[in-house]
């Protein structure tokens, strides 16, 4: 099956099969999509001193969260990751739309699906920060910015991210996601929900390659917006850029650095 599908590849190159027109729908809509996540975490921080107070009562051991609690941090979450994770995917979804343009397929919803999938297991993802966060809320380690107040904390979670990228695990996934072709050659499903089947296994590749970094914003702040553009463009040149696997082991190693320096600098 893969074989024919190279072949297919080979007749049709992916490359001029898709139209201007829908190349052009496809990154309109995920360029809106980043720039409303953008807008809504500028707002978030311009409206720091509510935003502060919010993040103080949450972290009140006096003060349990609330339903509203959960929702909000759920939200900023989600919002979070579309803004960090939707550029990087950019690259993938051209490809699958270009892959089912040369099979003569609807374009824009099946790439539309596989979207769907990808954002799907980043939802998830936000929800297993949600209750990280709140268990760092219930312990009394997180400072108003949601941040950890502890260093030992701080320092113990920037030197287990920086460690991730030695590890084989990200190899792996990172190579996926830098050469996602052969994936989308081998598991290749028709339709509708097999493009949201195909977006949710590229998904798990990219939170195995990624989910570390994101779990730096609880030692440098949850809402700090430079942490988060610093990160989303790593996540970006590691990718992409030719030199990426290369830049993630140097960026492991200043994680690690600064981990290092968080348990062991002066106080």
């Amino acid at each position: 099956m893969a074989d024919l599908q190279k072949a297919e590849f080979a007749v049709r190159p992916p490359v001029e099969a898709l139209s201007s027109r829908d190349r052009r729908i496809i990154l309109a809509c995920l360029g809106a999509v980043i720039l409303l996540a953008w807008a809504y975490l500028v707002h978030l921080d311009r409206q720091m001193s509510a935003a502060m107070e919010h993040a103080a009562m949450m972290s009140d051991m006096a003060m349990p969260w609330t339903a509203a609690d959960v929702l909000f941090t759920f939200g900023m979450w989600v919002v979070m990751m579309v803004a960090m994770m939707a550029a990087p995917a950019a690259s993938v979804l051209l490809l699958f739309a270009r892959a089912q343009a040369s099979r003569g397929a609807n374009v824009v919803p099946l790439t539309g699906s596989f979207a769907l999938g990808y954002g799907l297991v980043w939802t998830g993802f936000s929800s297993c920060a949600v209750i990280a966060q709140w268990a760092l809320h219930s312990a009394a380690v997180l400072s108003p910015g949601m941040a950890a107040s502890s260093p030992l904390l701080a320092g113990a979670i920037l030197c287990v991210a920086g460690a991730y990228q030695f590890t084989p695990l990200k190899s792996v996934c990172l190579a996926h996601c830098r050469s996602p072709l052969g994936f989308l050659l081998a598991r290749w499903r028709d339709g509708k929900f097999g493009a949201l089947e195909m977006g949710v296994r590229h998904g798990l590749y990219c939170l195995g390659c990624c989910w570390a970094l994101m779990a730096i914003l609880f030692a440098v702040g949850v809402m700090n917006l430079l942490w988060v553009a610093a990160l989303s463009l790593l996540v970006l040149i590691e990718k992409v850029a030719p030199a990426g696997t290369t830049v993630a082991r140097v960026a492991g190693a200043l994680i690690i650095g600064a981990g290092l320096l968080a348990l062991f600098g002066p106080r």
